[in-house]
């Protein structure tokens, strides 16, 4: 055998393989094998990036949603106070429900007495040692507040006592998971995937002008006007010879509902709001329930709890500035 013929063996033969993509070196779970926090000579750094968990509250419709509705019925029962405005309360609850750390600075006239409490946005605060607290917005932009004017709330947290995490933490990866569902849908309708075809040609009688002939017809379809038709005429040809397959019918199912509705029940469950508060449509005849029992039991079992906690910062400030009034649902029921 010459090797003419080995080449010609080797070109006629059918080779398939694939490459995996890349893996994220914090991919999955793996990221919450660094919930530590690490001393860099002033201040303790975040178990998390803070930056990214804010971004990653609009991620999902239904994180943010979430968020706000929480902020909302805090600010709806919230009595302002001469030293605590509603906007400033606003930007603490914020704050506090989204990142798991609240910062409120209490700033003080010469005397000592607290003039105004205002708060420090939680995305840039760092914690130091003996009570000490930075405002970092980039590595040349630090602030130093002074000892004892700073009050932190945070959540609780199993693996360190500087920074608290969101209660939502554990529902990240599917509200990521939403956000990458919904990306690749809109790329797929964007790209025109969803109206484009496959021309499957397997007729022997085809020469190779032919071929050229219908790829320069098929090129010269593209271009305004959206989608073009194409007219083949093949003598002949064999039964099946040519096919079009949409593309839509050989793209892989991805379950893009099942995703979005998994995801969304993850969300909210990590938050602790019964749908029909956010507006999600029952899929059953017999819906979710009344709206007015759902909301009292909402109250009483997640409001109020959080409201007991923002009261720390009466403690701390030695004044009652932080009140709420109760709860009152107006109107007939849903």
């Amino acid at each position: 055998m010459n090797e003419s013929q080995v080449v010609n063996r080797v070109d006629q033969s059918i080779q398939v393989f694939s490459f995996g993509d890349p893996a994220p070196v914090l991919g999955g779970r793996a990221v919450f094998d660094y919930l530590e926090c690490w001393f860099n000579g002033r201040w303790y750094e975040p178990p998390l990036s803070l930056d990214g968990l804010s971004r990653a509250v609009g991620s999902s419709v239904h994180l943010h949603s979430g968020l706000t509705f929480k902020r909302n019925l805090l600010s709806k029962t919230f009595i302002p106070h001469r030293l605590f405005s509603r906007a400033s309360f606003e930007q603490f609850a914020l704050d506090f429900l989204s990142l798991g750390n609240g910062y409120v600075e209490a700033q003080r006239s010469m005397l000592g007495s607290v003039m105004q409490l205002k708060p420090a946005l939680a995305k840039y605060m760092r914690a130091g040692r003996d009570g000490r607290y930075f405002l970092a917005q980039g590595w040349q932009e630090e602030h130093e507040f002074e000892a004892g004017s700073v009050f932190h709330l945070r959540e609780a947290d199993l693996h360190q006592e500087v920074y608290g995490l969101p209660e939502w933490i554990s529902a990240l990866q599917s509200a990521l998971l939403n956000e990458s569902a919904t990306l690749f849908r809109r790329k797929y309708y964007e790209n025109g995937s969803h109206a484009g075809f496959i021309l499957y040609m397997t007729d022997p009688a085809q020469n190779e002008s032919d071929v050229d002939a219908l790829r320069k017809a098929l090129k010269d379809s593209k271009g305004p006007g959206n989608f073009r038709n194409l007219f083949v005429y093949s003598p002949n040809g064999k039964k099946d010879g040519i096919q079009l397959i949409p593309v839509s019918e050989v793209a892989a199912k991805d379950e893009f509902s099942s995703i979005k509705n998994q995801t969304r029940d993850d969300v909210l469950a990590s938050l602790r709001i019964p749908p029909q508060l956010m507006g999600i449509v029952p899929q059953n005849a017999g819906g979710f329930g009344s709206i007015k029992e759902a909301t009292q039991v909402w109250v009483m079992n997640e409001l109020e709890p959080i409201q007991a906690r923002m009261t720390q910062l009466n403690e701390w400030v030695g004044e009652e500035v932080v009140r709420f009034r109760a709860y009152e649902m107006t109107g007939g029921e849903a």
